[in-house]
């Protein structure tokens, strides 16, 4: 285990904060008011095109404090690696916490490890904790899902699906195969270029349950529908395929990259012009608005491109389950 640590793990996240010879961190804040959040990776297979369980432990992490809004500052890191797991698939997965760490900007202060014996995990599991630094506007009066207004517009940084598509593909259950890669990353440069502006009211990653999970959530918080144009929502072509064969709904497949965001009409321009100067969001989109319900409960409704109208219903179980 000490060789595991020193050998492997300090190795790859080496920083000036992480101490591997203590169990907690010392670390400096420059605000009395932070932000935490933690989450756990359990995702099947563990490396899959566009990523890996390490990639996506620090991006989950990091995009959970952006959308806060908050600039993500230090991490934990536990480790929970099965018996069997070879040296070369366990240095890939840390390498990629390390590196995605770095690209982030973030450090990882402290952390755990545990070895299990064979058959009682799924390779490796991952845990983070993450502390962030609240941007302008957080927990301000102008900003939250409870400020949503008749006529806000929904808008998503780029296409959906393409994670539960990629990941799906990547176990080869299905006999299919492609170029999908997943559209993990860290979201905290789009955020960061709009958290500032007035008029934006909300803003969440839509991962498990996707698009349609994060648009019902609005519309229980808010007590008015939500309207989605199915003509305005990016997804590739290759995900629909994926969706068409085996009977999957894209609105509901995950997305580790993308950022949905709440804005009135006058802010929502603004947000697009932003995000499309950023390789992140070249195809981001106003996907739809927000409408007073005046009759029975507040849904989200989907207008198709044949001029019908679909509910798109609260997520019942999970369609694709260790996606993340």
């Amino acid at each position: 285990m000490r060789a595991l640590i020193e050998e492997v793990i300090a190795e790859e996240l080496d920083n000036p904060s992480l101490d591997v010879k203590s169990d907690a961190a010392i670390v400096d804040f420059e605000s009395e008011r932070l932000v935490m959040t933690t989450d756990g990776f359990t995702v099947q297979p563990l490396v899959f095109p566009g990523g890996s369980i390490g990639k996506l432990a620090v991006c989950g992490t990091v995009n959970d404090l952006a959308v806060a809004p908050a600039k993500p500052v230090y991490l934990s890191l536990n480790v929970i690696v099965e018996e069997g797991v070879t040296i070369e698939l366990f240095q890939r997965v840390i390498h990629d916490v390390g590196e995605s760490a770095r690209e982030a900007e973030v450090r990882i202060v402290t952390g755990d490890t545990k070895v299990v014996p064979k058959g009682q995990a799924g390779g490796i599991y991952l845990v983070t904790t993450g502390v962030g630094i609240p941007s302008r506007g957080s927990g301000a009066s102008d900003f939250g899902i409870e400020t949503i207004v008749d006529g806000d517009r929904l808008l998503i940084s780029g296409p959906i699906g393409d994670h539960g598509a990629a990941v799906m593909l990547a176990r080869e259950e299905f006999g299919l195969s492609g170029n999908l890669r997943s559209d993990c990353a860290n979201i905290f440069p789009l955020v960061n270029s709009i958290s500032d502006l007035d008029g934006l009211r909300f803003l969440r990653d839509p991962t498990r349950g996707g698009l349609a999970t994060v648009a019902n959530e609005v519309s229980k918080c808010s007590g008015m529908n939500v309207i989605l144009e199915e003509s305005l929502v990016p997804i590739r072509p290759e995900v629909r395929s994926v969706c068409e064969i085996l009977g999957f709904d894209p609105y509901y497949l995950a997305c580790e990259g993308r950022v949905l965001a709440v804005a009135s009409p006058e802010a929502s321009d603004i947000i697009l012009s932003h995000w499309r100067t950023l390789e992140q969001g070249a195809q981001a989109a106003c996907i739809g608005e927000i409408a007073v319900n005046e009759i029975g409960n507040s849904l989200v409704r989907l207008t198709t491109n044949l001029g019908g109208e679909r509910i798109l219903d609260e997520l019942e179980q999970e369609p694709l389950p260790r996606i993340c």
